[in-house]
This record gives C-alpha cells, sequence and structure tokens, in this order.
C-alpha cells in the first residue's frame, strides 16, 4: 500500500504525462528510487527530494507533505508559479511583467 506521499506523486506524475523515468531524470533521482516512492508504505525521502519533486511536479514542498488533497488548489499553483517566477533571470521577468501589464490595459 503506497503512503499519502506517493499517491500524490504518482497522481501528479501522471497528470503531467511524466514517465517514471522522466521525473527522476527532473529530479536527479533513480526511476527505481521514485518508484519505492510512490508504492511503498514508509515514505521517507529527503527535504532535499521533497523539493526537488515539487519543482518538477509544479506545487509546494507543503503540499506533498502534508495536504490531504490528493491535487493542488488554486493557492498551491500560484506558490508553485511564483517559486518558478522567481528562478528565472530579470529580462525573462521584465517580459513577463510586460505581458501582464498588456493585459491590466485591455
Amino acid at each position: 500500500m503506497a503512503s499519502p506521499l506517493g499517491e500524490k506523486i504518482k497522481h501528479l506524475r501522471n497528470e503531467k504525462g511524466l514517465s517514471l523515468e522522466q521525473l527522476a531524470q527532473m529530479t536527479d533521482s533513480s526511476k527505481s528510487y521514485l518508484w519505492e516512492l510512490e508504492n511503498r508504505e514508509q515514505a521517507n525521502p529527503s527535504l532535499e527530494k521533497i523539493n526537488r519533486l515539487a519543482v518538477a511536479l509544479d506545487v509546494t514542498a507543503e503540499f506533498l507533505v502534508s495536504s490531504p488533497e490528493p491535487t493542488p488548489d488554486n493557492k498551491v499553483a500560484d506558490e508553485a508559479f511564483f517559486r518558478k517566477y522567481q528562478l528565472l533571470p530579470d529580462p525573462e521577468k521584465k517580459k513577463l511583467r510586460k505581458i501582464l501589464d498588456a493585459w491590466e490595459d485591455e
């Protein structure tokens, strides 16, 4: 029986159309490690792995480890988006701000 964390990882991975191998590459993990996280009852990944999984799956680490819901709500999606935004180089941030400004002008 899978842990709640494992069920979330598997659900989100499938929702994004990612194979175990693809997610493993994105998170610097092995395919077998991710399979164990998804399918074993006792999942105990490091904080670093949780964070990498959260980034790859477009959710927050808090959602993965504590939310009872299998899919993220809008707040989680917004937080994940903002985290990605913060990692962008300044020229890319400027482009996104221009797009948002153009939307506001309509």
